[in-house]
């Protein structure tokens, strides 16, 4: 016989305890990863299909994927590390101004906060008692603050290095789906194309993850605009390589 110590709060005549979980609504790691991928399978198929419709040789157009490879994975991640570095750049100096205010006032910032608090529906004397505690640790009254009022926290801003390294990761092994084919010593685009559309289905649905989207539509409409990309491609490159522009 189980003890009482295990008794469920029903058996005991308790309100047995209720937990649920919420999905990471941001998309955590999978959303940028999947995305930046995404980009690179899309832009690079598409610069490919360009120069295929246009010019038969492998050759070239190997070379074309290679070219679109590198330059968008290093055009991803110097981009990538300047937005990032800017906007940590930029929440350091608003942190820098809150630390000083903290400093220069800190009365008015204790009842700044304490007015944060009123607003969200606490009572006066609470919200009043619970800042002035806040207040004593000045680190931690910057952080509460920075959060309140800049939605950030001085000690988890996203790193500049990090995000242009994920970004050109990413971007590369999306863009290096279609060339493989190439690599392996394929001479028509045929090839290219059933493993691009075969990457673009798999992006697809892995970001149905992360919404209320079935996996198989997520992949479908991936795999659509992915493949009108290219049709659209195709066609310019043979008319252009038609003309003998």
């Amino acid at each position: 016989m189980s003890g009482t110590g295990e008794m469920t709060g029903e058996k005991s005549g308790q309100t047995p305890e209720l937990h649920h979980q919420h999905r990471d609504v941001s998309g955590g790691w999978l959303r940028p990863a999947v995305f930046g991928a995404m980009d690179g399978l899309v832009s690079n198929f598409a610069l490919i299909a360009g120069i295929a419709g246009g010019h038969q040789d492998p050759k070239i157009v190997l070379l074309a994927g290679l070219a679109g490879l590198a330059a968008g994975a290093f055009s991803m991640a110097a981009g990538e590390y300047i937005s990032v570095a800017s906007q940590s750049e930029l929440a350091l100096a608003e942190i820098e101004i809150e630390r000083l205010e903290l400093a220069r006032n800190p009365v008015a910032e204790q009842r700044e906060l304490a007015g944060v608090f009123e607003a969200r529906g606490v009572d006066p004397e609470t919200a009043a008692e619970v800042a002035r505690q806040l207040s004593r640790n000045p680190e931690g009254a910057l952080e509460v603050h920075s959060k309140e009022e800049l939605g950030v926290s001085p000690g988890d801003l996203p790193s500049p290095l990090l995000a242009a390294g994920s970004s050109f990761l990413s971007f590369a092994v999306g863009a290096l789906l279609p060339v493989l084919p190439y690599l392996l010593g394929a001479s028509t685009l045929w090839p290219a194309a059933a493993v691009a559309a075969l990457g673009l289905f798999a992006a697809g649905a892995l970001v149905s993850r992360v919404t209320t989207r079935a996996w198989w539509f997520g992949g479908a409409r991936q795999l659509l605009f992915g493949a009108a990309a290219a049709a659209i491609t195709y066609g310019v490159g043979a008319l252009i390589g038609t003309n003998g522009l």
